[in-house]
């Protein structure tokens, strides 16, 4: 998120942290599970968390990572009696303002500012979808691993000497979950990227050595940061 713009994380950071507590969540926990009944929104102050959802077959896809400063809204907005679409899932040790739906609804129905801050949010997040989609469609499992890279880079990358080193711990499942392959085809192509020296793994952090050659092999566009990320 741009943080010179007004936006609805900074603007429900203004009104609610004053009355309500700072909760703590410990790494693995579950917030809510898809299709219970929304009771509340949350704000993430620090940490990460996975949101995704399981297959009938017992498949575990994670649709997006959300790190520090990020809303969660994962339901349909001003609905009678809403279930949660994903579930959430925290990647690390989180802490985050909880608040109720009705609370939240009747923040944004009665600011303006607020409102104007939702839907600019809420087009964001569609061009993200929309953007992440087409790599997915289009690229092929491979493709789709070396675009999921290029996200993880712009989300959390660090520059190093040795390159772009992604500070967030991923397991090849995990990895194999946000592409939506298996993990025996991820290891494939990680296999093949390590030995072409484009990345490196260690201590289940990934360091992205030569981020130009995966762009080129996606023809990447070099859409802003803030659409091609992986929140």
């Amino acid at each position: 998120m741009q943080q010179h713009s007004i936006t609805i994380y900074n603007l429900m950071v203004q009104f609610f942290q004053k009355n309500e507590p700072i909760q703590k969540f410990k790494s693995n926990s579950v917030l809510f599970q898809e299709k219970d009944p929304v009771e509340n929104v949350y704000l993430l102050l620090k940490g990460s968390i996975a949101l995704g959802r399981v297959h009938v077959r017992g498949k575990d896809f994670i649709l997006k990572i959300l790190n520090d400063r990020e809303l969660m809204v994962e339901y349909q907005l001003f609905k009678a009696h809403p279930h949660y679409q994903f579930y959430a899932k925290t990647l690390t040790d989180c802490e985050c303002l909880v608040i109720k739906k009705e609370q939240f609804e009747d923040f944004v129905l009665t600011d303006p500012d607020a409102m104007k801050a939702l839907v600019a949010w809420l087009s964001t997040g569609y061009l993200k979808a929309q953007m992440k989609c087409q790599d997915l469609i289009m690229n092929g499992k491979k493709g789709g691993l070396y675009s999921i890279l290029i996200r993880l880079c712009n989300s959390y990358g660090v520059k190093t000497d040795n390159g772009i080193l992604i500070n967030l711990p991923l397991t090849h499942q995990e990895l194999a979950n946000l592409t939506y392959g298996t993990r025996e085809v991820i290891q494939r192509a990680l296999k093949d990227l390590r030995e072409k020296d484009i990345i490196s793994y260690e201590n289940q952090m990934f360091t992205v050595k030569n981020v130009n050659y995966l762009k080129e092999e996606v023809d990447c566009q070099n859409c802003s940061f803030e659409i091609c990320g992986l929140n």
